[in-house]
């Protein structure tokens, strides 16, 4: 059987609401789905009739009369108010039931009401007695929940047996005539039968209508929630005292929390980001500046807004991942660049071309002296070198956009150390792989990563310390501690970058090897860019090159 959502069922009961409430043909209660509120009205009528029979009762066995009651009839009326009692009792047990429909329960206490209350009335004096106003609560309250023709009938039924009241009590006795009085209570229950059931109508209009603007608020804030919670934009809103009431996903995974924690203070979430709030808050134009994050190798740029216009209203906070902003910068840097480099393919190629075939031209002749050959080869190498310069800055100006997909790490690793053994005759023990999890999963462009380690492993091999055992580069991946976020460290055995050489490891052109272009490291960390990732250099005590691939929050959709 289908289970409906909570939505869905409050959904459905505005519905039957606005069919009630607003005059549809199927308008009548009685007949559609009763609500907690109309028992409930049931309940206290029947608290009323009780109380009144339960009076009725203990003044007569106390002999504590009251004129008129009882006036005609002592035994009648003691009679009556204990039936009445008893079938209150009655109604007690089977409201707390609800076996019997709702609509045979409203009929049937309006008809004791009127058939006993009007016993009551002709025992202690008839319409004088004052006894027939009591029906007018009857009447009001079962108003509420049945139609307008229903709560008629039932103002009809009263003024009848207050009628028969009148014309029975009129046939016993010589006292003068009371129908103008019987009739005045009767046009008092049709009037109370109108009036009630327009103000109940109005009321029921006005709580349909305020029940549906609220299920319009609820859909609007979770509308809200949800879109706030999509955004790749961080977003956190902090209180007066630096405490953070909400944080949506983004914001959690830079931060590296859990989004469903709560009373956290700025402060421990990152103290520079909670001394740039200070800041804000005492500096009218104060100018964020980016955080890095160094246990995440990241960097973020926050954002500061007042949520009103006291100072008790809070703050929103935005934070954006600067390596969003960096690849939307780099795609404007890679189509000047684009330009750039068609030029230096017509200006430099077909210049160097010319050079680097003359100099085989002169390395094959016979009459140039061993000296002179040496000469041509330096022609060859380095016109090839700076052909190999032109080709890496090219690929950088025509490569595509990323194709972020799914990778599991572990197989992808072992795929690549198969065929980079193979393409650079390296034996497969040279490398090891270690990934935990084992599932391990990243959002990156296989391609780009292929090309990132081919160039970190270059850049190991190249570096790394022949003469230890092996394996001479790790592969070793995982989540940093504390963090949501994936990496994966290329570690070989050598000496380690120098000092003075970290400050421009990343730079184009820059290298400390004669033979190398200077754009391998360079290429890498712009394709890990284009992948909102981040590739650094992890400085240690021991004697290893480290460098980390940081990658996104898998979890996290690319912008």
């Amino acid at each position: 059987m289908l289970q409906r959502t909570p939505h869905e069922r409050q959904r459905a009961t505005l519905t039957r609401m606005e069919r009630h409430y607003l005059g549809s043909p199927a308008s009548d209660p009685l007949y559609s789905s009763v609500t907690h509120d109309d028992w409930r009205l049931l309940r206290l009528l029947n608290l009323f009739r009780t109380g009144v029979a339960a009076a009725f009762c203990l003044l007569y066995l106390f002999n504590k009369l009251l004129p008129p009651l009882g006036s005609t009839n002592p035994l009648l009326f003691f009679a009556a108010s204990l039936l009445y009692l008893f079938l209150s009792l009655l109604l007690w047990f089977s409201l707390s039931r609800r076996k019997i429909q709702f609509s045979s329960q409203v009929y049937a206490s309006a008809i004791v009401d009127a058939l006993l209350v009007t016993a009551l009335m002709h025992s202690s004096g008839g319409i004088e007695s004052g006894l027939g106003v009591l029906l007018v609560v009857t009447i009001a309250a079962a108003t509420i929940v049945v139609s307008q023709r229903t709560a008629l009938g039932l103002a009809a039924f009263a003024t009848i047996m207050i009628l028969l009241q009148q014309f029975y009590a009129g046939l016993d006795s010589h006292k003068q005539s009371s129908y103008p009085i019987a009739g005045f209570l009767g046009v008092t229950y049709f009037a109370t039968a109108i009036l009630v059931y327009a103000l109940a109508k109005r009321i029921r209009e006005s709580e349909a209508l305020a029940q549906k603007r609220g299920i319009d608020l609820a859909n609007l804030a979770q509308l809200t929630e949800h879109i706030i919670q999509r955004m790749q934009t961080g977003v956190l809103v902090v209180d007066q005292q630096g405490i953070v009431r909400l944080i949506n996903e983004a914001a959690a995974q830079m931060l590296s929390i859990n989004p469903n924690t709560k009373e956290l203070s700025l402060g421990y979430l990152s103290a520079a980001l909670a001394a740039q709030w200070h800041h804000w808050q005492t500096t009218a134009d104060f100018n964020p500046a980016a955080i890095h994050l160094a246990q995440f190798h990241i960097d973020i740029m926050p954002r500061f807004a007042k949520i009103s216009d006291t100072a008790e209203g809070g703050a929103l906070i935005f934070l954006q991942d600067m390596a969003a902003l960096a690849q939307q910068a780099q795609q404007l840097q890679l189509a000047s660049l684009g330009r750039l480099t068609a030029s230096i393919a017509h200006e430099i190629r077909n210049p160097l071309g010319a050079i680097s075939h003359a100099g085989q031209l002169l390395a094959e002749s016979e009459q140039i002296d061993k000296n002179d050959k040496r000469l041509t080869k330096i022609i060859l190498d380095h016109s090839q070198r700076i052909n190999t310069i032109v080709e890496n800055v090219m690929s950088v100006s025509r490569r595509r956009p990323s194709n972020v997909e799914l990778v599991a790490l572990q197989p992808f690793l072992q795929r690549f150390v198969s065929e980079y053994s193979s393409g650079q005759n390296v034996e497969k023990n040279v490398f090891a792989i270690e990934v935990e999890p084992a599932d391990l999963h990243v959002r990156f462009d296989a391609s780009h990563l292929q090309q990132i380690l081919v160039n970190l492993c270059d850049n190991a091999l190249r570096h790394c310390d022949r003469t230890q055992h092996l394996p001479l580069v790790i592969l070793r991946a995982g989540y940093i501690k504390q963090a949501t976020r994936p990496h994966l460290d290329v570690i070989d055995n050598g000496a380690g970058v120098a000092p003075e050489a970290l400050a421009h490891l990343f730079e184009p052109f820059f290298t400390t090897n004669v033979q190398g272009s200077g754009l391998g490291l360079y290429l890498s960390r712009e394709l890990a860019e284009a992948n909102q990732a981040h590739l650094n250099y992890i400085s240690s005590d021991q004697p290893q090159s480290v460098f980390r691939l940081t990658f996104q929050d898998p979890r996290r959709q690319f912008e």
